[in-house]
Protein backbone atom coordinates (compact mmCIF):
# COMPACT_ATOMS: atom_id res chain seq x y z
CA UNK A 1 0.00 0.00 0.00
CA UNK A 2 1.33 3.45 -0.74
CA UNK A 3 2.41 5.77 1.59
CA UNK A 4 0.14 7.85 4.07
CA UNK A 5 1.34 11.46 5.14
CA UNK A 6 3.46 11.72 8.10
CA UNK A 7 0.19 13.32 10.47
CA UNK A 8 -1.66 10.27 8.90
CA UNK A 9 0.29 7.87 9.89
CA UNK A 10 0.69 9.42 13.60
CA UNK A 11 -2.98 9.42 14.22
CA UNK A 12 -3.56 5.83 12.63
CA UNK A 13 -1.06 4.27 14.38
CA UNK A 14 -3.02 5.93 17.65
CA UNK A 15 -6.61 4.74 16.64
CA UNK A 16 -5.05 1.59 15.49
CA UNK A 17 -3.99 1.12 19.26
CA UNK A 18 -6.97 2.35 20.91
CA UNK A 19 -9.44 0.31 18.64
CA UNK A 20 -7.05 -3.02 19.14
CA UNK A 21 -9.10 -2.95 22.79
CA UNK A 22 -12.12 -3.34 20.81
CA UNK A 23 -11.65 -6.35 18.77
CA UNK A 24 -13.59 -8.77 21.12
CA UNK A 25 -13.86 -12.65 20.73
CA UNK A 26 -17.45 -10.86 19.16
CA UNK A 27 -16.45 -8.83 16.95
CA UNK A 28 -13.57 -11.49 15.30
CA UNK A 29 -16.43 -14.09 15.00
CA UNK A 30 -19.22 -11.56 13.59
CA UNK A 31 -17.02 -10.19 10.87
CA UNK A 32 -14.82 -13.54 9.87
CA UNK A 33 -17.24 -16.50 11.41
CA UNK A 34 -14.84 -18.75 8.90
CA UNK A 35 -11.81 -17.07 10.12
CA UNK A 36 -11.45 -14.84 6.42
CA UNK A 37 -13.14 -11.25 6.23
CA UNK A 38 -15.01 -12.26 3.14
CA UNK A 39 -15.65 -8.45 1.39
CA UNK A 40 -18.04 -7.54 -0.83
CA UNK A 41 -17.63 -5.08 -3.38
CA UNK A 42 -19.18 -3.23 -6.41
CA UNK A 43 -16.88 -3.61 -9.56
CA UNK A 44 -19.22 -1.53 -11.46
CA UNK A 45 -18.21 1.71 -8.93
CA UNK A 46 -14.85 2.93 -10.88
CA UNK A 47 -15.04 5.62 -7.76
CA UNK A 48 -14.82 2.59 -5.41
CA UNK A 49 -12.80 0.14 -6.93
CA UNK A 50 -10.34 0.72 -9.99
CA UNK A 51 -11.68 -0.46 -13.48
CA UNK A 52 -9.76 -3.20 -14.75
CA UNK A 53 -9.17 -4.55 -11.07
CA UNK A 54 -9.11 -8.65 -10.52
CA UNK A 55 -11.73 -9.98 -8.48
CA UNK A 56 -9.05 -11.66 -6.33
CA UNK A 57 -6.88 -8.87 -5.76
CA UNK A 58 -9.08 -5.45 -6.98
CA UNK A 59 -7.23 -2.36 -6.61
CA UNK A 60 -9.41 1.12 -5.01
CA UNK A 61 -10.71 3.17 -1.93
CA UNK A 62 -12.77 0.20 -0.94
CA UNK A 63 -10.26 -2.52 -1.33
CA UNK A 64 -7.78 -0.66 0.39
CA UNK A 65 -10.32 0.55 3.83
CA UNK A 66 -10.89 -3.71 3.63
CA UNK A 67 -7.50 -4.64 3.92
CA UNK A 68 -6.91 -2.50 6.97
CA UNK A 69 -9.80 -4.27 8.51
CA UNK A 70 -8.44 -7.30 8.35
CA UNK A 71 -5.63 -6.23 9.14
CA UNK A 72 -6.99 -4.67 12.29
CA UNK A 73 -8.66 -7.96 13.01
CA UNK A 74 -5.66 -10.11 12.44
CA UNK A 75 -7.26 -12.53 9.81
CA UNK A 76 -7.02 -13.06 5.83
CA UNK A 77 -9.10 -11.91 3.75
CA UNK A 78 -11.01 -12.43 0.38
CA UNK A 79 -12.90 -10.22 -2.17
CA UNK A 80 -16.35 -10.96 -4.14
CA UNK A 81 -16.97 -9.35 -6.86
CA UNK A 82 -20.47 -8.04 -7.94
CA UNK A 83 -21.38 -6.13 -11.15
CA UNK A 84 -23.58 -3.91 -9.86
CA UNK A 85 -24.83 -1.83 -5.80
CA UNK A 86 -27.93 -3.98 -6.34
CA UNK A 87 -26.64 -7.50 -6.62
CA UNK A 88 -24.34 -6.56 -3.65
CA UNK A 89 -26.93 -5.80 -1.65
CA UNK A 90 -28.92 -8.19 -2.30
CA UNK A 91 -26.38 -10.74 -1.69
CA UNK A 92 -26.60 -9.96 2.23
CA UNK A 93 -29.96 -12.77 2.26
CA UNK A 94 -26.90 -15.42 0.93
CA UNK A 95 -24.79 -14.58 3.55
CA UNK A 96 -22.37 -14.16 0.07
CA UNK A 97 -20.10 -11.67 2.55
CA UNK A 98 -19.30 -10.63 5.77
CA UNK A 99 -18.62 -6.93 4.92
CA UNK A 100 -19.74 -4.99 1.97
CA UNK A 101 -18.76 -1.03 0.55
CA UNK A 102 -21.92 -0.10 -0.65
CA UNK A 103 -24.71 3.35 -0.02
CA UNK A 104 -26.20 3.41 2.91
CA UNK A 105 -29.99 3.55 1.72
CA UNK A 106 -32.97 3.22 3.66
CA UNK A 107 -34.10 0.49 1.82
CA UNK A 108 -31.04 -1.56 2.45
CA UNK A 109 -30.68 -0.57 6.18
CA UNK A 110 -33.61 -3.16 7.10
CA UNK A 111 -31.06 -6.47 6.15
CA UNK A 112 -28.05 -4.82 6.66
CA UNK A 113 -26.41 -2.30 9.72
CA UNK A 114 -24.24 0.93 8.48
CA UNK A 115 -21.49 2.66 9.45
CA UNK A 116 -21.64 6.36 8.99
CA UNK A 117 -20.35 7.29 5.26
CA UNK A 118 -16.53 7.28 4.88
CA UNK A 119 -17.05 9.41 1.51
CA UNK A 120 -19.82 11.01 -0.43
CA UNK A 121 -20.42 11.16 -4.20
CA UNK A 122 -22.78 13.52 -5.72
CA UNK A 123 -25.41 12.75 -8.00
CA UNK A 124 -27.00 14.91 -10.37
CA UNK A 125 -28.51 14.60 -14.03
CA UNK A 126 -27.37 15.54 -17.76
CA UNK A 127 -29.93 16.67 -20.29
CA UNK A 128 -29.63 16.71 -23.96
CA UNK A 129 -28.34 18.90 -26.29
CA UNK A 130 -31.51 21.85 -26.64
CA UNK A 131 -33.19 20.50 -24.11
CA UNK A 132 -35.56 22.87 -22.10
CA UNK A 133 -34.59 21.50 -18.70
CA UNK A 134 -32.20 24.21 -16.98
CA UNK A 135 -32.39 23.54 -13.17
CA UNK A 136 -32.78 20.19 -11.07
CA UNK A 137 -36.05 21.56 -9.91
CA UNK A 138 -37.44 21.59 -13.66
CA UNK A 139 -36.37 17.60 -13.77
CA UNK A 140 -39.29 16.57 -11.52
CA UNK A 141 -42.29 17.07 -14.13
CA UNK A 142 -44.94 15.03 -16.24
CA UNK A 143 -43.38 14.15 -19.42
CA UNK A 144 -39.92 13.92 -17.73
CA UNK A 145 -38.34 10.53 -18.08
CA UNK A 146 -35.24 9.69 -16.27
CA UNK A 147 -33.19 6.91 -17.14
CA UNK A 148 -31.03 5.58 -14.07
CA UNK A 149 -29.19 2.16 -13.01
CA UNK A 150 -31.86 -0.05 -11.14
CA UNK A 151 -31.08 -0.55 -7.29
CA UNK A 152 -28.29 2.08 -7.09
CA UNK A 153 -28.06 4.00 -3.94
CA UNK A 154 -29.11 7.36 -6.30
CA UNK A 155 -31.91 5.25 -7.64
CA UNK A 156 -32.85 4.61 -4.04
CA UNK A 157 -33.25 8.11 -3.36
CA UNK A 158 -35.08 8.81 -6.61
CA UNK A 159 -37.72 6.02 -6.25
CA UNK A 160 -38.43 7.82 -2.77
CA UNK A 161 -38.64 11.18 -4.03
CA UNK A 162 -39.32 11.32 -8.01
CA UNK A 163 -43.33 12.44 -7.44
CA UNK A 164 -44.00 13.59 -11.46
CA UNK A 165 -41.25 12.35 -13.56
CA UNK A 166 -41.21 8.63 -14.98
CA UNK A 167 -37.93 6.22 -14.10
CA UNK A 168 -36.66 4.20 -16.66
CA UNK A 169 -34.87 1.57 -14.91
CA UNK A 170 -31.72 -0.26 -16.00
CA UNK A 171 -29.57 -2.69 -15.37
CA UNK A 172 -25.77 -1.33 -14.15
CA UNK A 173 -24.82 2.12 -15.18
CA UNK A 174 -23.72 1.67 -19.07
CA UNK A 175 -27.23 0.39 -19.31
CA UNK A 176 -28.73 3.67 -18.42
CA UNK A 177 -26.73 5.86 -20.37
CA UNK A 178 -27.47 3.43 -23.43
CA UNK A 179 -31.06 3.87 -22.95
CA UNK A 180 -30.74 7.44 -22.74
CA UNK A 181 -29.25 7.66 -25.84
CA UNK A 182 -30.99 4.81 -27.32
CA UNK A 183 -34.82 6.00 -26.48
CA UNK A 184 -33.79 9.52 -26.45
CA UNK A 185 -34.72 10.31 -23.20
CA UNK A 186 -35.39 13.43 -21.49
CA UNK A 187 -32.59 13.31 -18.97
CA UNK A 188 -30.10 10.80 -17.79
CA UNK A 189 -29.36 10.65 -13.86
CA UNK A 190 -26.04 9.49 -12.47
CA UNK A 191 -23.01 10.22 -10.13
CA UNK A 192 -21.37 13.37 -10.94
CA UNK A 193 -17.64 12.23 -12.31
CA UNK A 194 -19.73 9.16 -14.48
CA UNK A 195 -21.31 11.89 -16.20
CA UNK A 196 -18.47 14.11 -16.65
CA UNK A 197 -17.14 11.43 -19.16
CA UNK A 198 -20.47 10.69 -20.43
CA UNK A 199 -21.26 14.49 -21.58
CA UNK A 200 -18.30 14.31 -23.80
CA UNK A 201 -19.54 11.67 -25.85
CA UNK A 202 -23.02 14.12 -26.52
CA UNK A 203 -21.78 17.23 -28.59
CA UNK A 204 -24.24 19.97 -27.11
CA UNK A 205 -25.32 17.61 -23.61
CA UNK A 206 -25.42 19.51 -20.36
CA UNK A 207 -24.80 18.34 -16.63
CA UNK A 208 -26.91 20.32 -14.43
CA UNK A 209 -25.48 22.61 -11.55
CA UNK A 210 -25.66 21.14 -7.85
CA UNK A 211 -26.91 17.88 -7.37
CA UNK A 212 -30.31 15.92 -6.26
CA UNK A 213 -28.21 13.70 -3.61
CA UNK A 214 -24.82 12.65 -2.03
CA UNK A 215 -24.84 8.72 -2.10
CA UNK A 216 -23.31 7.86 1.44
CA UNK A 217 -20.60 5.32 0.75
CA UNK A 218 -20.30 3.34 3.24
CA UNK A 219 -19.32 -0.38 5.23
CA UNK A 220 -22.12 -3.03 5.95
CA UNK A 221 -22.45 -6.02 7.76
CA UNK A 222 -25.71 -8.48 8.35
CA UNK A 223 -28.15 -6.42 10.41
CA UNK A 224 -27.91 -9.01 13.63
CA UNK A 225 -24.51 -8.56 13.91
CA UNK A 226 -24.29 -5.91 16.83
CA UNK A 227 -20.53 -6.40 17.78
CA UNK A 228 -19.14 -6.36 14.30
CA UNK A 229 -21.18 -3.71 13.73
CA UNK A 230 -20.08 -1.23 16.17
CA UNK A 231 -16.83 -2.17 15.36
CA UNK A 232 -16.97 -0.77 12.22
CA UNK A 233 -18.48 2.45 12.99
CA UNK A 234 -15.76 2.98 14.93
CA UNK A 235 -13.42 2.11 12.61
CA UNK A 236 -14.86 4.22 9.80
CA UNK A 237 -14.54 7.70 11.94
CA UNK A 238 -10.48 6.92 12.84
CA UNK A 239 -10.09 6.32 9.00
CA UNK A 240 -11.74 9.80 8.15
CA UNK A 241 -9.91 11.49 11.13
CA UNK A 242 -6.56 10.01 10.81
CA UNK A 243 -6.37 11.20 6.80
CA UNK A 244 -6.20 7.34 5.62
CA UNK A 245 -9.76 7.97 3.40
CA UNK A 246 -8.45 11.02 2.05
CA UNK A 247 -4.73 9.57 1.18
CA UNK A 248 -6.85 6.54 0.03
CA UNK A 249 -9.10 8.77 -2.31
CA UNK A 250 -5.27 11.17 -3.62
CA UNK A 251 -3.56 7.92 -4.28
CA UNK A 252 -6.25 6.25 -6.47
CA UNK A 253 -7.22 8.88 -8.15
CA UNK A 254 -10.96 8.89 -7.68
CA UNK A 255 -11.63 12.42 -8.34
CA UNK A 256 -14.80 14.38 -7.59
CA UNK A 257 -15.34 12.60 -4.50
CA UNK A 258 -14.72 13.99 -0.45
CA UNK A 259 -14.42 12.68 2.93
CA UNK A 260 -17.61 12.10 4.83
CA UNK A 261 -17.65 15.11 7.47
CA UNK A 262 -17.80 13.13 11.04
CA UNK A 263 -20.53 11.35 12.39
CA UNK A 264 -22.91 13.58 14.35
Amino acid sequence: MARLGIAAIALFVLTSGAMANDITPAVRSELAPTGTLRVGLNHGNFLLVTSGSSAADPRGVAPDLAREVARRLGVPIEFSKFETAGALGDAVRTGAWDVAFLGAEPQRATEIAFTAAYLEIPATYLVPAGSPIRAIADVDREGVRIAVAEKSAYELWLSRNIKHARLVLTKGIDGSYDAFVKDKLEVLSGLRPRLLTDVQKLPGARILDGQFTAVQQAIGTPKARAAGAAFLRTFVEAAKASGFVGEAISRNGSQGVSVAPPAP
